[in-house]
């Protein structure tokens, strides 16, 4: 029996190597978010794109994706998690062959719109798919490392994607940071089908509420677009304020839909468990500082301090080594130590001081210590709230409803995002263009906008941390007593990722 078969056939280590490969798959979705930012240039003057077109290459990802978050993970619940990630994965990865092949900026927009949905698909289940391969009433400290893992792998996906896209279009061409995806995904797949454990769907035998389905895809779909609009069409557009109220009241016909239907996509009673609701909440407020923080940064390394795009992702690599180390399983243990609510409590205030930092910056600010202060406690910041979040959403969601509450999670985190991006980024704009006006120049006055986000992204994360405290004020001792573990121990608990 070869090693690879010997490791296959051991649950313990199969749950690991599924955990690797469902995290490959969110490590494609995570280079996505940024490595193609880098290009857009490049993009732009290859292929003759306008600049109002250009947007579509980041905005019809973005679309696609959000809209299809909660439907998708509500098929896994019913026809298989495996299936429904291994299709994602599949089509996520054919999309981006089409990106790469190109030459047209119609059917790279086309594509874009593909890879959003395959994106949507594959990672509406991967948190599902963590929590069922890793139950936490059996092995609590396994899952909180599980979790870690996957929160890694989201975080430090972007400056990846900034490093790496910077390296393939400086050194190959911008094709390639599409075809980065292509092994990525083959290999997801092919290891996928032989380690991930299925789970017995729910069924499609009494049908499948097709209305509430379409209303909850049109409704997040149109509501994206008016989010992704704000920048340029305003607020007062037909763009936002339109489409954003039609996209409401779609979504209350959904609200309805399902309270009266017999098969729901989402049963209202999810929104009920204890801390699915909250969590989200607090969630979004978190993903609204973190995305701001990492946005404006890089617009402020670049524009203001001269940095490229290769520097500007080795700039951030203080906050990825730093969720890095926590995903090893620092977070995990202070969770069992001292109980999820007190490390989210602390995860939040590491970022709210790391954003003080950053709000105080000017055009003379060196990298040193400063800049680096502040990605060190962001990434502390970000290791220490999104993995007790995800904890405390998921405690005690069923595990035939696990796809729905995942896509849930999801649609929180990246709609508050992109909401709060385009609340902070008009902010920011409008700072800046009232400092032109009083005389001035151009550094000065973009730094004087980053300031104003930064400000405005703190005060998300310190709402978040006063409804922490609230919220979960019941649940800030430990979840059960922590554990006396010697080395011996610690080695036994990480043997099943020894593939040596």
């Amino acid at each position: 029996m070869s090693h690879f078969e010997f490791a296959a056939s051991s649950p313990d280590r199969r749950r690991w190597f599924a955990l690797v490969v469902v995290c490959l798959a969110q490590l494609m979705n995570a280079l996505d978010t940024t490595i193609v930012n880098v290009a857009l240039p490049t993009i732009q003057a290859d292929l003759h794109f306008t600049q109002a077109g250009l947007t579509w290459v980041i905005n019809a990802y973005l679309i696609t994706y959000g809209s299809c978050l909660l439907l998708a993970g509500r098929l896994g619940d019913l026809v298989g998690r495996k299936r429904v990630f291994l299709a994602g994965v599949v089509l996520f990865t054919l999309a981006s062959a089409a990106c790469g092949l190109a030459h047209d900026s119609t059917v790279l927009v086309a594509a874009r719109f593909i890879q959003g949905i395959g994106g949507a698909v594959s990672s509406s289940v991967i948190v599902a798919l963590i929590v069922t391969e890793f139950p936490v009433e059996i092995d609590p400290l396994a899952r909180a490392r599980a979790m870690s893992t996957y929160v890694f792998v989201t975080i430090s996906g972007g400056s990846l994607g900034l490093l790496l896209g910077g390296a393939l279009v400086q050194s190959i061409d911008w094709h390639w940071i599409f075809f980065i995806n292509l092994p990525i995904g083959i290999i997801a797949v092919l290891l996928g089908r032989a380690l991930i454990r299925d789970n017995v769907g729910l069924g499609l035998s009494h049908g499948v509420d097709s209305i509430g389905s379409a209303l909850v895809t049109i409704a997040l779909m149109l509501g994206i677009f008016a989010i992704v609009e704000l920048p340029t069409s305003g607020w007062t557009s037909v763009n936002t304020l339109g489409v954003g109220v039609v996209s409401l009241v779609l979504l209350a016909a959904f609200a309805i839909r399902q309270a009266t239907t017999a098969n729901p996509v989402m049963p209202l009673r999810v929104l009920r468990l204890r801390g699915l609701a909250s969590s989200s909440l607090v969630r979004g407020l978190g993903a609204t500082g973190l995305y701001a923080s990492f946005f404006f940064s890089a617009l402020y390394l670049q524009r203001t301090l001269s940095f490229g795009p290769f520097e500007t992702g080795i700039a951030f690599l203080p906050q990825t080594v730093s969720v890095g180390l926590l995903s090893l399983g620092l977070t995990a243990r202070l969770m069992q130590r001292f109980g999820a609510t007190r490390v989210l409590c602390l995860g939040l205030g590491s970022t709210l001081l790391a954003l003080g930092l950053l709000a105080t910056t000017s055009e003379q600010t060196g990298y040193f210590p400063r800049l680096f202060v502040a990605f060190v406690l962001l990434g502390l910041g970000a290791g220490n709230t999104f993995m007790p979040l995800l904890s405390l959403a998921l405690e005690h969601v069923p595990a035939e409803d696990a796809g729905l509450a995942s896509g849930i999670v999801n649609v929180s985190m990246q709609i508050a995002a992109a909401f709060g991006l385009a609340i902070l980024g008009s902010a920011a704009a409008s700072r800046t263009e009232a400092m032109l006006t009083a005389g001035l120049p151009l550094g000065q006055a973009a730094v004087a906008g980053y300031q104003v986000a930064y400000v405005l992204a703190a005060a998300c994360i310190a709402i978040g941390l006063l409804l922490s405290l609230v919220l979960f004020r019941a649940r800030m001792a430990p979840a059960l007593e922590p554990l006396e573990l010697d080395v011996a121990t610690e080695a036994e608990d990480w043997r099943a990722l020894d593939v040596a």
